[in-house]
């Protein structure tokens, strides 16, 4: 009986590394493509990139010798980081960059096979601590209770390969809507990240949100170039 070449390479490999093939990555990204565009279903996956977004403002803020009072949360996926001190160029960029970025590290997370459910109590238990530590109003606990919820029913799950394809799709969410977000702030006249850096650099604000593009794309090629050279290894 004859294997076809490399068939059985590339699942041992998947299976040490958790790299999904390049037709399966190509699928994933499909599939979190449509999830951020459908109506009332891309809602709480919006809150994930919010959430990652305000969450980097925060730590950039404590980094930088800041103090943060509260974040809030809203419906439709907009948020705000009450903090004083700490460098407001820091701050400032590190949302949209912050979430990209938190988007990369948690596909990585989902390559990782045996350390995938640790992966989503360990993503649960932060939502859980910024909630303690930084939710105040009903709504906004409200909205990291959902996302907490988000990370920590797949534990219920028995199969690593479905729990690390959620992941996966949901890193990628992240990320799609990391890339998608900034672009909004070029039709606020005055108002958001890009505005306040651009007073406080004199870089002009479509710089600010140029960079975040091409940063949030150059994640996802990095993802793409992971699940590259684990089937090349294999080939």
């Amino acid at each position: 009986m004859l294997n076809q070449p490399g068939t059985l390479e590339t699942q041992i490999n998947q299976a040490v590394t958790g790299a999904p093939s390049r037709g399966r990555f190509l699928v994933e990204l499909l599939i979190a493509l449509l999830i951020t565009r459908l109506p009332f279903i891309s809602v709480p996956f919006k809150w994930l990139e919010s959430y990652f977004h305000e969450l980097s403002h925060g730590l950039a803020t404590l980094l930088t010798g800041g103090a943060v009072s509260h974040i809030q949360l809203f419906p439709n996926g907009a948020g705000l980081c009450f903090s004083q001190g700490g460098w407001p160029v820091v701050i400032g960029f590190s949302g949209y960059f912050g979430a990209a970025l938190w988007g990369y590290l948690i596909f990585i997370l989902a390559t990782w096979p045996k350390g995938i459910r640790v992966s989503f109590a360990l993503l649960g238990g932060a939502v859980i601590l910024t909630t303690l530590l930084w939710g105040r109003d009903v709504l906004t606990i409200s909205i990291l209770a959902s996302l907490a919820v988000l990370f920590l029913l797949p534990l219920k799950l028995n199969k690593n390969r479905f729990m690390g394809s959620g992941l996966r799709i949901m890193a990628l969410m992240i990320m799609l809507n990391a890339l998608a977000s900034p672009t909004v702030l070029l039709g606020l006249n005055g108002k958001g990240d890009a505005a306040m850096l651009a007073g406080a650099t004199w870089i002009p604000a479509w710089i600010w949100v140029f960079i975040w593009l091409a940063f949030s794309a150059s994640m996802i090629f990095l993802c793409w170039q992971r699940v590259d050279r684990a089937a090349s290894n294999t080939a």
